[in-house]
């Protein structure tokens, strides 16, 4: 507490960071403080009340029960005179809902149910796709060095396991950004209407566990990022949710690195890949627009941080022509990406080109002349593109199939 200036001031921790929770964001109301934290890479909110017989301190007086798969978000409605509190919802099969809720109501619960704090539901977004049937849960894949990696599955609730599941696997991991439970509106159209599994990875680079989850992947340690997501994909199959051939894999940017990793790593591992506005010459990625100030991330190629680990993780430079066969690979980029320059995805396609005639390497190139590095200037075009990709790995995948 601060009533007696900074230096008398007592300090109490409510919540400290584990290897598997971070802190996320905090709100007040007039009596109540509320805690958001993400715990293994699900929501929760935690409730302290302010003791004013106790100079102000803050007690806990309850919350959520268990963490819940939902990206959410509490904001008070008038912090000095009411604990009325905003709370928005979404998650991979609800769109973003908003509630009217009232933190003094978390003491008053008995039933130990949880979420006793909502008041009632206000509006929302209309569904964008029909998410009837579909179940989301969270599973764990184990990668190289044991470390656990959870990623989420949404599948048909009736699926059948017997591999031939179209299986959409997405991931990014680096700068700290994390994946997580949201609307994914695109991808329940373009992909789970008809069928297909989604899933999303939580690999080593992202910031799900907080600042050491991204920290562990940084530089001479971003093999940990792909041995995290081959792991998840050789969990998939070993479930038989899919088998190599009716699993894609799809990232953009640093998830456009991720894919071309796979490709060259594990060409193997997936019936399809689709590789977006992507980095791909590691040697040279430094001297184009922004790749300067990635070095942080990456390490610097014009020292000995080139040998001896940015070549291995450089896809240009580790195209092997003794490889008879490479998954079918889309490349997509954009003419005026001001971030990522495009020469990334046309000397690696061109040099595909080459090595590949004769042989079973099936690349396709699309660049679009307009926007910047989303790769589409406006919705029809990002619509398109959209398109594009989901027809490119469902056609792809559905040859993979087996009676």
């Amino acid at each position: 507490m601060l009533n007696n200036g900074s230096e008398g001031a007592e300090y109490h921790i409510l919540f400290e960071p584990t290897e598997r929770s971070a802190y996320e964001t905090y709100s007040v109301t007039k009596n109540y403080f509320i805690l958001s934290i993400i715990e293994n890479v699900k929501s929760k909110h935690l409730f302290f009340k302010f003791d004013k017989e106790d100079d102000g301190k803050l007690v806990f007086v309850g919350g959520d029960k268990e963490a819940q798969i939902r990206a959410c978000y509490a904001g008070s409605v008038d912090p000095y005179e009411s604990d009325d509190f905003w709370f928005t919802t979404s998650g991979y099969t609800q769109p973003s809902t908003l509630f009217l809720a009232d933190a003094a109501k978390v003491e008053n619960n008995d039933d130990g149910e949880g979420e006793e704090y909502i008041v009632e539901k206000l509006k929302s977004l209309p569904p964008q796709y029909d998410a009837a049937g579909l179940t989301v849960k969270q599973c764990v894949a184990t990668s190289k060095d044991g470390t656990e990696v959870p990623y989420f599955l949404v599948t048909k609730e009736d699926t059948v396991l017997d591999g031939n599941t179209p299986t959409l696997l997405y991931g990014y991991g680096g700068f700290e950004i994390s994946l997580g439970p949201k609307d994914i509106a695109t991808s329940g159209i373009a992909w789970l209407e008809r069928g297909g599994a989604y899933v999303e990875a939580n690999i080593r680079g992202g910031g799900e566990f907080g600042p050491s989850w991204h920290q562990a992947a940084l530089k001479e340690n971003r093999n940990k990022s792909y041995e995290d997501f081959i792991a998840v994909a050789e969990h998939l199959i070993s479930t038989n949710i899919c088998k190599s051939s009716t699993l894609a894999a799809r990232g953009g940017s640093n998830g456009g690195l991720l894919m071309g990793n796979m490709y060259t790593m594990r060409p193997d591992l997936f019936g399809a890949i689709h590789c977006a506005v992507p980095l791909l010459d590691m040697k040279r990625y430094h001297t184009l627009l922004a790749g300067a100030s990635w070095m942080a991330e990456y390490g610097d190629p014009d020292t000995p941080d080139w040998d001896n680990f940015l070549y291995k993780y450089s896809p240009y430079h580790q195209i092997n022509p003794d490889v008879e066969k490479y998954p079918p690979m889309l490349v997509t980029t954009s003419t005026r990406d001001d971030r990522v320059h495009p020469a990334h995805a046309r000397k690696m396609v061109k040099k595909l080109w080459d090595m590949g005639k004769g042989k079973d390497w099936p690349v396709y190139y699309y660049e679009n002349i307009e926007g910047g590095h989303g790769g589409a200037a406006d919705s029809k075009q990002s619509a398109f593109m959209t398109a594009l990709a989901y027809d490119f790995m469902w056609d792809t995948l559905c040859k993979g199939k087996t009676d």
